[in-house]
């Protein structure tokens, strides 16, 4: 029988799934000789399905076949650098001005002020996990065919659980051609309708990927698990909900038009879905080491999991912890075992808070200008991010390691801010936003606002203060006309200390050139 390589893709998401309480956050490892096991014989276990579709959601989550490092799913580049949710995170985040990173790996620092160029192995790391993702999605897709559930006679209890995995693995496919679309413009595209084998994927525009994009959402809705009911940690109707508004509210720079009142159709059912803001709870126990189980999951519309001791990376939410530590910050204060002195914030970030609550600054020993990127006492450092129970004690690896904070892609305080913005943009009343902001100021102890403070300039702002560092800030700028030129500088931005105009050219990322060494048919961005 002919191999597949789905079970070399398989080693680390091959679960007990049965007992699990969640599709990502416990992983266990077994393992498979590829030399004997084909698709076939994998499949004759109907629980297969569950387990590789518990491999597109660790994707998000972890870096290879045994984690934390040893054999990764891409090549090239070290694992943690190369884990799907740190590469995202370090493009959105350390390009603007809510991050800064005192590295000096490779071409990392070019990130920090706009200076990359297409042989950037951090931007080919990203380019490369999204591919990568998708074509995990593709193959999922041929494997669960009415033809192959057919041959391998299927039962009927399983194929009608099929129904809703398939669309998870559409909506994961989606989620990453979103990232591609978003960070590239024009990329590579692939489905599951495409032969197996060499060939160069044909590169397509954004405008393609785009509607490809919206089709996908809106033809998966029937199959998808109803608001709140699937297994924490996977998506339902509302995550796709979320991800359609999104896409819809940046069409403007995806596809130079404006499509504000779609975004508001998408959004409607998100905000009156069974998601909930916790207001008896705390801003900051929505990213603490229980953030699954201490009222702030009420909000999560899809999180990635992390188990410190079943999930280990060093990416995620591990790299978001410990690499903000450093200097005079004591570690086991975070839940962790030390400081990888590395991620800070910029000076004019923190200005927008002004006693705001939800600015959880480090500042002892710390200067807010940021003279030396290389010192990691230049920038306030950044407490968001805490491997700390919310009743006490640290995470599940005693060792302090790794972490167990969940990452929240989309919670419900985001949607509320994104009907904040369509009301100031016309699309919604400024009544109501002002009662959503509220809601949020009001739990996180800042004051309260008024309908007359829902301008666009304040909706930026205030999607700085809720949702910074949870990778938002980089496509909020761009959306708001405040990312490239000089409209908008800090610190370091243009590589100039003062901060100084970039040229359009950044709003997206070049192809990198080893993508187009692999295949010629790709054509450069502008500019790069």
């Amino acid at each position: 029988m002919k191999k597949s390589r789905i079970i070399k893709m398989l080693v680390l998401s091959v679960v007990t799934i049965l007992s699990m309480t969640s599709c990502t956050k416990e992983l266990d490892k077994i393992e498979i000789d590829e030399d004997i096991y084909s698709s076939e014989v994998f499949y004759q276990d109907e629980a297969s399905y569950k387990q590789f579709l518990a491999k597109l959601y660790a994707g998000l989550a972890v870096s290879g076949q045994q984690g934390p490092a040893g054999n990764s799913d891409i090549a090239g580049i070290d694992e943690g650098f190369g884990q799907y949710l740190r590469a995202y995170w370090v493009m959105n985040e350390i390009t603007t001005d809510e991050a800064i990173i005192a590295w000096a790996d490779g071409n990392l620092p070019s990130l920090n002020n706009h200076t990359w160029a297409s042989n950037n192995e951090f931007i080919y790391a990203m380019f490369s996990r999204c591919m990568y993702q998708v074509s995990l999605c593709n193959e999922y897709l041929r494997q669960t065919t009415n033809d192959k559930l057919n041959s391998r006679n299927v039962t009927a209890a399983t194929r009608a659980q099929i129904v809703s995995y398939r669309a998870e693995a559409r909506f994961l496919r989606a989620f990453s051609y979103w990232h591609l679309m978003d960070m590239f413009g024009n990329v590579p595209f692939t489905t599951e309708n495409d032969t197996v084998g060499f060939s160069f994927p044909q590169q397509r525009s954004r405008s393609f990927i785009f509607d490809f994009i919206i089709s996908e959402l809106n033809a998966i809705d029937a199959d998808l698990l109803a608001s709140g009911s699937n297994e924490f940690g996977r998506v339902d109707k509302i995550a796709a909900k979320m991800l359609l508004s999104k896409v819809y509210l940046n069409a403007q720079v995806y596809i130079n038009q404006n499509k504000y009142a779609e975004a508001a159709a998408a959004l409607a059912p998100v905000l009156s879905s069974t998601y909930s803001i916790n207001t008896s709870s705390s801003y900051g126990k929505v990213f603490m080491a229980d953030n699954d189980s201490n009222g702030s999951q009420t909000e999560m519309i899809f999180p990635i999991r992390y188990n410190g001791l079943n999930t280990q990376t060093y990416g995620g939410t591990t790299f978001l912890t410990h690499a903000a530590i450093g200097g005079s910050m004591n570690p086991s204060n975070y839940g962790v075992n030390g400081g990888w002195f590395g991620l800070r914030t910029r000076q004019e970030f923190v200005n927008k808070f002004a006693g705001d609550p939800r600015g959880m600054f480090y500042t002892s020993g710390q200067t807010l200008s940021i003279g030396n990127i290389g010192n990691f006492g230049d920038g306030y450092a950044v407490e968001k991010y805490k491997n700390i129970k919310s009743t006490g004690g640290a995470g599940s690896d005693v060792s302090g390691n790794f972490v167990d904070i969940d990452f929240p892609v989309f919670r419900l305080a985001d949607a509320y801010l994104m009907y904040a913005e369509l009301a100031a943009r016309g699309q919604g009343s400024t009544s109501q936003a002002a009662s959503y902001v509220n809601t949020l100021r009001t739990r996180a102890g800042a004051t309260a606002v008024t309908a007359g403070d829902i301008t666009l300039d304040f909706v930026l702002d205030e999607r700085a203060r809720e949702l910074y560092w949870e990778g938002h800030r980089r496509q909020d700028l761009i959306r708001f006309g405040k990312y490239t030129g000089s409209t908008y500088n800090w610190q370091w931005k243009g590589a100039v200390q003062s901060g100084t105009t970039i040229d359009d050219k950044y709003k997206i990322f070049p192809i990198p050139a080893t993508a187009i060494g692999s295949n010629p048919t790709l054509q450069q961005n502008p500019g790069y």
